[in-house]
């Protein structure tokens, strides 16, 4: 097989489980492209290359009739997930030599399903909103977006064929949207965030970053085992709701690709229906982030108490923000907030997927910023399921991208619809 670093999950998999491949081979083509390139991507906080080629070494000795569901499959891990292997120092200066002793549930069930940790991805601090040091790897100008920065990245450029972040707000599917590759939120809840830094209990989700929907099934059922493993294109074209662009959003630049991929859909049988944002969702942003912040000043109130000179201004101010919103308006927002699942549950239910943008444009210019979330506002607040497909290059050459978003609980079916597009789609071939 050549160009080991290109291949997905779904090209490996067989591979690996039969032995054709050997997961060392794998495994040192990896390092030798991480070697090649991290040092302008910068996607790694943490890297083993011994301990990943003894655990290579260790796989390849299992018999093929034994062999997991993952088998050699290697993962980028972000660093707010612990692992018992490799320390997790949650993108702080507060977190150095911070050693977990046990795996969080989600890396002891991709350990179970014979998969690899290479090693640990980059993470914005504490998964909120100041940057840590990765650059996108279509323009290192450009934010990579985050807070899964690093393991947006790492699959971008040919690292790691998986990696797994979490979403609070946006941090799947915008810099899986940023850095031109496939990213998975299932439901909220469907993968055990035990183990995982808590920031907000009402949103915290764990998501996959792969280049293609199948290998994000592949990956989302070894840390989900209720979601199927073998995801296929629908066998009838989907019926979806298209939202040009968030209520809340003043305007999108994506060169028109989210209205041609639309057309391309059209034309290959799917049932596309305009739809605006009915005004039930009005505060969807302001009521995600109060509860975001109220939740997380709770989380990490001690922690800030101890260590306010350590975290930075941005962390601060959330927290100092969340500290402040007051009792009543928060159980509003609460309130709110299951008025409008239910909404949405009744409103999506006739469509297989609504069609929206990820993020209001390509990866923004600087690294002092992971970009704005507010399109991935409407998925996190609801905890549905949402995807992101790469569709096209910017006039600039940066990636765009498609968002699918369907009830909480339909994750198989969002992934078949989303397989489907995908087909219909340009071949994408956008790895860096």
């Amino acid at each position: 097989m050549k160009d080991l670093h290109a291949a997905g999950v779904a090209e490996l998999a067989p591979a690996l489980a039969s032995g054709q491949l050997a997961v060392r081979t794998l495994v040192e083509a990896l390092l030798e492209r991480i070697d090649a390139t991290d040092g302008a991507t910068r996607a790694w906080v943490h890297l083993d290359g011994a301990r990943a080629l003894g655990d290579a070494a260790r796989l390849d000795s299992v018999p093929v009739e034994a062999r997991g569901p993952a088998f050699g499959i290697p993962l980028g891990v972000k660093d707010i997930v612990d692992t018992a292997t490799h320390p997790t120092t949650l993108g702080s200066i507060v977190g150095r030599g911070r050693r977990p002793a046990l795996d969080a549930t989600c890396v002891a069930r991709w350990r179970v399903a014979d998969g690899l940790v290479l090693g640990k991805t980059v993470t914005t601090e504490f998964a909120f909103m100041h940057p840590g040091p990765t650059t996108n790897p279509w323009g290192s100008k450009h934010s990579p977006g985050g807070s899964s920065s690093g393991s947006a990245a790492a699959v971008a450029a040919g690292h790691v064929p998986a990696s797994i972040g979490t979403q609070t707000n946006g941090s799947v599917i915008r810099p899986a949207a940023y850095c031109g590759v496939v990213g998975f939120k299932p439901t909220l809840g469907v993968v055990p965030f035990d183990g995982v830094h808590l920031f907000s209990a009402t949103f915290d989700t764990i998501g996959t970053f792969t280049r293609s929907v199948a290998d994000a099934a592949i990956v989302a059922h070894a840390l989900a085992p209720s979601l199927a493993r073998d995801v296929a294109p629908r066998a009838r074209a989907p019926r979806l709701a298209v939202l040009a662009r968030f209520p809340w959003i003043a305007s999108t630049d994506e060169d028109g690709a989210l209205d041609d991929a639309v057309e391309t859909l059209r034309a290959a049988g799917a049932e596309v229906v305009p739809v605006a944002l009915p005004d039930a969702f009005e505060t969807t942003c302001e009521v995600q982030r109060r509860i975001m912040l109220a939740e997380a000043a709770r989380v990490l109130g001690p922690l800030q108490e101890r260590e306010r000179a350590r975290l930075s201004a941005t962390l601060n101010a959330g927290l100092d923000a969340g500290r402040a919103i007051a009792p009543d308006v928060l159980a509003r927002d609460y309130a709110s907030r299951l008025t409008m699942i239910a909404a949405a549950t009744a409103w999506l239910a006739e469509f297989d997927a609504l069609v929206a943008p990820p993020a209001p444009g390509p990866a923004p210019e600087g690294l002092a910023t992971t970009g704005d979330p507010s399109c991935c506002t409407f998925a996190s607040l609801l905890g549905f399921p949402a995807l992101t497909l790469p569709i096209a290059r910017s006039a600039r050459g940066l990636p765009l991208g498609m968002q699918l978003v369907a009830g909480a609980g339909t994750d198989d079916a969002l992934l078949s619809a989303a397989a489907w597009c995908e087909l219909a789609l340009p071949r994408w071939t956008g790895l860096v």
